[in-house]
């Protein structure tokens, strides 16, 4: 899952300090009674899905409209990033790690009136794991090798192989239950278990959502009757939107040269919060001369990474120094790894038979961070005496079929979204060209426990090796960029799984 945030505003403004993060509002206003009864919103997006089904379609806007309001899952992600129980109350793994019995809620019914059960549930994951499945992530479910309905309330999942991330993964958006007779217009008529159901979509405006008067999960307690997503592409126009109070929040705000718009603004806060957005700057590692790793690693050690976010996203961004981010198991910090060194950087390109450089081409997806980072980068490589054309690339059309299927690139650069996705370095094919059977066997031992301690010691030696080996020149993590009114509780800060959860939201009396 590849996410491209729109920002065309080629504007930078000052770099924003963490200190005016959060608007300083000095007007009180009175609460009417309207406002005190206030239970819809209007919640703003850079990007329309291009359907409302999950798990049939890998972008992810879907996931932003659809999961936890109107689909659900067998388990859950929370905001910190943990699996909880959902549509399954418990679970029980098989110390062989072979064998998931799931205890599933009982009197669960979708949208539509029909009853969700263990059948329903294999039937959602025989879908997603069948040999028609278009589902875009369907080697989660590689490892389903039976399923058994014992009863209504049990489903047994049966595997070929211990897969340690199962659980996590069944809490992903693509891993959403779904009614058997709905799934054929779940792309543009959701039927989910979920707190919403869907009312309208209205192409190229907005998608309408209203509160499940019945919603089986009593534990919670819903306070929104109605939400609406309005999607609005150009930043100015998103900023606009907000000060005139058309929407009330936009959860990912698309410009952070905007950011600082909002200080001093009565009714507006903004929150900083994590992404997994990693933006890293991909090599064709199976084509000169990013096939020696000598070269890879002394472009490495030409950026500086504060530079670039400071130069790609108004400073608002955290430097990382492998396929990882800060919020995921295991963590090491590797930016000393090949820190900034230009000097070494040109000796190392001299040991690789390079001592005049080279010239070579970044393909740049006309997305507002990735031209900004690729010109950055573009006059750090030129001290070290590298010339790197940049030739902007249309997304998704041109840059997927030339740098995704015919690996037809030196360089690219895109920001990937998907939460702990570091083993993409092992799949095969994959853009990278990047092979390394010590790699890969990190990465499958880590499906083979389900002990977290044992899998986070494991990420860190696969982090180990990425940072040395650099497949990708990795940058930065781009931070979430929410603006909201003042009012508005509940919204997640952080986003672990790219989504709007409006299960908890509400509006302070």
């Amino acid at each position: 899952m590849i996410k491209l945030p729109l920002a065309p505003s080629a504007r930078l403004v000052r770099r924003l300090s963490l200190g005016a993060a959060v608007s300083a509002g000095l007007v009180m206003l009175s609460l009417t009674p309207a406002e005190a009864a206030k239970t819809s919103l209007n919640l703003g997006m850079t990007v329309e899905p291009t359907g409302l089904d999950p798990t049939i379609a890998a972008p992810v806007a879907i996931g932003q409209v659809t999961w936890q309001n109107v689909f659900e899952g067998l388990v859950m992600i929370d905001e910190a990033g943990k699996v909880q129980p959902q549509l399954a109350k418990s679970w029980e793994v098989s110390p062989d790690g072979l064998t998931y019995t799931f205890k599933l809620q009982p009197g669960v019914k979708f949208h539509d009136g029909e009853a969700f059960d263990s059948a329903s549930a294999k039937f959602a994951l025989d879908r997603a794991r069948g040999k028609d499945s278009v589902n875009p992530q369907k080697r989660f479910f590689a490892s389903i090798a039976s399923i058994d309905t014992p009863d209504a309330e049990t489903l047994v999942l049966h595997l070929s192989a211990p897969t340690g991330s199962l659980l996590y993964w069944l809490g992903w958006p693509a891993s959403v239950m779904v009614a058997p007779n709905a799934t054929a217009d779940d792309k543009t008529k959701p039927i989910g278990t979920g707190p919403f159901k869907f009312v309208n979509w209205a192409k190229g405006d907005k998608v309408e959502l209203e509160k499940k008067a019945d919603y089986w999960n009593k534990s919670v307690s819903v306070k929104l009757d109605k939400v609406t997503f309005r999607f609005i592409a150009d930043p100015q126009a998103q900023a606009a939107a907000l000060k005139s109070g058309d929407v009330d929040a936009i959860p990912e705000f698309a410009a952070p040269e905007l950011m600082t718009s909002f200080e001093g603004d009565a009714r507006l806060m903004t929150k900083i919060g994590n992404t997994e957005l990693k933006v890293v700057a991909g090599m064709n590692n199976a084509v000169k001369p990013f096939d020696d790793k000598r070269v890879r690693q002394a472009l490495m050690m030409a950026i500086d990474r504060k530079t670039v976010i400071d130069g790609a996203w108004s400073g608002l961004g955290t430097p990382i120094g492998s396929h990882y981010t800060p919020n995921d198991p295991g963590y090491v910090d590797l930016t000393a790894k090949l820190a900034y060194d230009p000097e070494k950087a040109k000796a190392l390109l001299a040991e690789a038979g390079y001592p005049n450089g080279f010239t070579f081409t970044i393909k740049s997806p006309q997305m507002a961070y990735a031209p900004r980072s690729a010109q950055v980068m573009q006059a750090m490589f030129a001290e070290i005496g590298v010339t790197m054309n940049i030739e902007p690339t249309e997304f998704p059309a041109k840059w997927v079929q030339d740098v995704m299927k015919d690996r037809a690139y030196e360089m690219t650069i895109v920001a990937h979204a998907e939460p702990m996705d570091i083993d993409i370095y092992a799949r095969d094919p994959y853009y990278f060209n990047y092979k390394n059977p010590a790699f890969n066997a990190l990465l499958k031992k880590v499906q083979e426990t389900a002990d977290p301690a044992e899998q986070a010691k494991i990420y860190g030696e696969a982090q180990a090796i990425l940072a040395d080996d650099v497949p990708a020149l990795f940058l930065f993590v781009m931070p979430k960029l929410g603006v909201w009114d003042k009012k508005l509780k509940g919204l997640w800060e952080n986003e672990p799984i790219p989504s709007n959860v409006l299960t908890d939201v509400s509006w302070e009396d």
